[in-house]
């Protein structure tokens, strides 16, 4: 017995950009003429990820022409990651499709999205395929990223599946009560583990202008998906301080050696037990010690409890839930308050 389709009503559109003011017009009407033949109300929410050029005013110029827009301004640059999270928080829709304002997330493949989704997935997955065959070190760094974390992680993260996905409005509250600071939402999202599917495609050209992502930030996504996904390297640090034992050993028998042969005179004083020292001790702490630094680094940066994210403005929405959940602390500083103002209050009399 084949299982009902999910009646579909609302599509929310979310588009982070980050100084692109020579390519979102054109993206707009690109997108617009997929979205305008479909039965669908849809809301495209553009996040400014704290652009410095026009892209702010041109998106506003948008969203006056065409009411189905909705502008959201980020006080400053937070990152792609974070700017994904703030359109997932405000986002209304029954779906939720996510995607990138340069061109290179063809909007011709929503229609096919939207009917893997009424046919029963709740997460439609793009998978970027390359047709170009020579070496490109992007490719390769990227590739090896991919290897890397599937080898040492616990989550599987496809290669070429980047941010350009729908969601259902079960998967994107699932999504929203987790709040961890470093966010890797190609990691998260495969982690909830709700039915999936990945659509293919080859991606066009840039519309126009340069990559904003980095190599700077392309290391920081990758240390993120690395350390928030796996302990590996914690283990690495263990390996490595039990290969160092072994060898402190070694060195003890090497020493004993000449003990043993009555040539002890031929070795220089003090060099054995400075070796020893040297391998055993130094080694061992600093590959730990460099592990357990980041990891506390990671920890210390989620104990702040600062928001991911801070909106700048936002004029048909109010502020989002993106604070993180209430502590026992501000709970108790709650009830005090109270109990402190109903004990100041005069009772009324019948």
């Amino acid at each position: 017995m084949e299982s009902e389709q999910p009646t579909l009503h609302t599509v929310a559109i979310i588009v982070p950009i980050y100084n692109e003011e020579e390519v979102v017009e054109r993206f707009h009407l690109a997108l617009c003429r997929v979205i305008d033949l479909l039965p669908y109300d849809f809301t495209i929410y553009y996040v400014n990820d704290g652009s410095t050029d026009r892209t702010q005013e041109i998106i506003a110029h948008l969203a006056h022409d065409d009411k189905r827009v909705s502008v959201v301004e980020l006080s400053r640059n937070f990152g792609h990651q974070a700017a994904l999270t703030a359109g997932l928080d405000i986002a209304e829709g029954e779906v939720v499709i996510s995607l990138d304002g340069d061109g290179q997330h063809p909007p011709e493949l929503i229609p096919q999205m939207i009917e893997l989704y009424q046919g029963g997935y709740d997460i439609i997955h793009t998978q970027r395929i390359d047709a170009q065959s020579s070496f490109s070190l992007k490719r390769f760094t990227s590739g090896t990223f991919y290897w890397l974390i599937n080898t040492i992680g616990y989550t599987k993260v496809m290669p070429g599946c980047a941010d350009f996905r729908l969601m259902s409005r079960e998967t994107v509250n699932t999504l929203k009560k987790m709040p961890e600071y470093h966010r890797f939402l190609r990691g998260m999202i495969p982690w909830m583990g709700y039915r999936s599917i990945i659509l293919p495609y080859q991606a066009p050209e840039r519309l126009g202008g340069q990559s904003k992502y980095s190599m700077k930030k392309m290391i920081k996504l990758a240390m993120d998906a690395i350390f928030s996904f796996s302990l590996t390297p914690l283990r690495i640090g263990i390996t490595v301080g039990i290969i160092f034992f072994f060898l402190a050993i070694l060195e003890i028998v090497y020493v004993l050696s000449f003990w043993l042969r009555g040539q002890q005179a031929s070795l220089a004083p003090g060099w054995s037990s400075l070796m020893f020292v040297i391998l055993i001790v130094g080694g061992t702490l600093m590959v730990n010690l460099g592990f357990i630094g980041i990891y506390l680094g990671y920890i210390f940066q989620e104990v702040k409890r600062r928001p991911i994210y801070i909106i700048r403005s936002s004029p048909n929405h109010p502020m989002p839930s993106s604070e993180l959940p209430e502590t026992e602390a501000d709970q108790s500083s709650r009830a005090n308050t109270g109990n402190k103002k109903n004990a100041n209050t005069t009772p009324k009399l019948d």
